[in-house]
């Protein structure tokens, strides 16, 4: 399966997989709003290939059953409640 990549100007680390190059036709109107202008990254055959970040196998799905797939970026960590956290069960242990 053959599919094209693209990724979002407006925010970062989200991608659309279409199945032909530039027809955004499946994609629902308000998801191409918020994704904003389309910026090819590359075409991919998905039978050849695995993705570093998502699982290919969701994705041959939702292009077969929906015509695209939408790669959103990891959720930002909260680091300083990460720290505090790991203050506590060091202190935890401590008594």
């Amino acid at each position: 399966m053959i599919c094209a990549i693209y990724k979002s100007n407006k925010k970062q680390g989200m991608y659309l997989y279409i199945t032909k190059k530039d027809d955004f036709s499946p994609v629902p109107e308000p998801l191409m709003e918020m994704f904003g202008k389309p910026t090819m990254v590359m075409v991919v055959n998905l039978a050849k290939r695995d993705l570093a970040t998502v699982d290919v196998e969701k994705v041959k799905a939702s292009l077969i059953e929906d015509g695209y797939f939408l790669q959103l970026p990891p959720p930002v960590e909260n680091e300083l409640e990460n720290y505090k956290l790991r203050k506590k069960q060091q202190g935890d242990r401590a008594e």
